[in-house]
């Protein structure tokens, strides 16, 4: 393919992309290619709240405002799905969120999930992950709570 029309391929693809972002701008990535996050997002905790003693096994509860909730691998603008980061810090926003013990993944559009962590002291934080887990661009996290298992 000439130069030529490697540029013109390049430029028609451009201006289609433009268009396409002019007529849905929810359906355009940001510019660090993450799914942007509307204005006004939030996620945080029904339950439990910060500093709450618990039992070993209990319900965490979740709420999302201003988004909704769709199971990892569907894009679709504004939505995204929970991730429970227990006793550890969220990784880098460019990179998709770890799946072990630390960071839970409520891939199918979970608001809740049951846990079980021995007695003692534990942080839980939300950080919210688009259909490739990774965190949106600003990210939709929580302020990180503490609470202890008895």
């Amino acid at each position: 393919m000439s130069v030529l029309r490697s540029a013109r391929r390049l430029a028609a693809l451009s201006a289609a992309a433009a268009l396409l972002a002019a007529a849905h701008p929810a359906l355009a990535q940001s510019g660090s290619g993450r799914q942007p996050a509307p204005k006004g997002a939030e996620v945080y905790f029904h339950y439990p709240l910060d500093g709450l003693r618990v039992p070993e096994r209990f319900t965490v509860r979740m709420g999302l405002k201003e988004m909704g909730l769709a199971p990892a691998g569907t894009e679709w603008p504004n939505t995204g799905h929970h991730h429970l980061l227990i006793n550890t810090e969220p990784g880098p926003p460019d990179q998709p969120i770890p799946a072990d013990y630390n960071n839970i993944h409520l891939g199918n559009g979970q608001s809740e999930v049951v846990v079980t962590l021995p007695k003692g002291r534990h942080t839980l934080q939300l950080l919210l992950g688009d259909h490739n887990h990774v965190p949106h661009d600003p990210p939709v996290m929580s302020r990180k709570i503490t609470i202890y298992v008895r």
